[in-house]
């Protein structure tokens, strides 16, 4: 489940905001469980219990299923990401670009993989040579179980002026057929062969809707993924915040008018649990792949 700072989160916040609901959601970490089991665990009434599983099933934090007469509940979600806003480097010159996920130029991808646009699938599904598609450009969402693919980011940088900072941002999730919560894949993010890190996601997440997918998509395929960040400064290369990698705003060329940006999992990676790259109109960040670069003047 992917959240984040904002009004239509606080259903959440608040189903956590209880030392029993906690124990409610530790109980059902380790099996599903009626209402008259919960309350004997936890030493309560059925009713109160139950006003307790209904405030975390409003949440989306768990499931209820009828079996006979009994009322069963389920752990509904495996990792909750919250977003904070956040503004970096706000007084330093910067431009800003993003770019639409099916505009790649090059790619190597190995089934399964495919395109979805706004209305359906884009050409043949786990079929590589369909990612040359024309309409390829209309995708919102495209995966693949390993392999790669290129984005060219333009170079926008002007005579005189010192680039300080890179920061990427995309949505992401493994690749599973139709989906897989608990899944994970090492993705590899580079800059022109300059590794920036390798972020694992957990899974191929379908727990819940993205905020955005289209209704044509079935419920148990990729449903949303985590949104990102990639950092190269000064400094070394960061994912949200961490470091990940020695790469440095010094090694990019900054002569060039662009740059090649991968998406990968590699051959040797431990975790082969391919990628999946959300774009507009899908997932759970109406995005592309957002770029901010900062500059000062020399």
């Amino acid at each position: 489940m992917d959240l984040d700072i904002s009004a239509k989160s606080l259903a959440v916040f608040t189903a956590l905001d209880s030392d029993v609901r906690l124990k409610i959601i530790q109980l059902l970490a380790q099996q599903k469980m009626n209402v008259t089991q919960i309350a004997l665990a936890l030493n309560l009434s059925n009713a109160i219990t139950t006003k307790h599983l209904d405030k975390l099933e409003a949440a989306k934090v768990i499931r209820t299923e009828k079996k006979g007469k009994q009322r069963l509940s389920s752990l509904n979600v495996d990792t909750i990401n919250i977003r904070f806003p956040k503004k970096i480097y706000s007084k330093l010159n910067h431009w800003e670009l993003e770019l639409p996920i099916g505009q790649y130029t090059n790619f190597k991808v190995a089934p399964t993989c495919g395109l979805a646009g706004p209305k359906g699938f884009i050409g043949k599904v786990d079929d590589p040579s369909h990612f040359m598609n024309p309409l390829r450009y209309q995708a919102g969402m495209l995966w693949f179980a390993q392999g790669f693919v290129e984005y060219q980011v333009p170079n926008y940088l002007k005579a005189h002026k010192e680039l300080v900072m890179i920061e990427l941002s995309a949505e992401l999730s493994s690749e599973f057929p139709f989906s897989n919560n608990r899944w994970p894949s090492d993705i590899t993010v580079s800059l022109d062969n300059y590794e920036i890190g390798t972020w694992t996601s957990p899974g191929d997440f379908s727990d819940v809707r993205g905020l955005y997918t289209p209704k044509w998509v079935y419920n148990d395929m990729n449903q949303y993924g985590m949104l990102k960040s990639f950092r190269i400064s000064r400094h070394g290369s960061f994912i949200d915040g961490h470091h990940s990698a020695d790469t440095t705003i010094a090694d990019i060329n900054l002569s060039k008018p662009s740059w090649t940006l991968r998406f990968e999992v590699k051959d040797d990676s431990k975790n082969r649990g391919g990628c999946t790259i959300f774009g507009n109109k899908f997932g759970n960040h109406d995005q592309g792949i957002k770029g901010t670069f900062y500059y000062s003047h020399n």
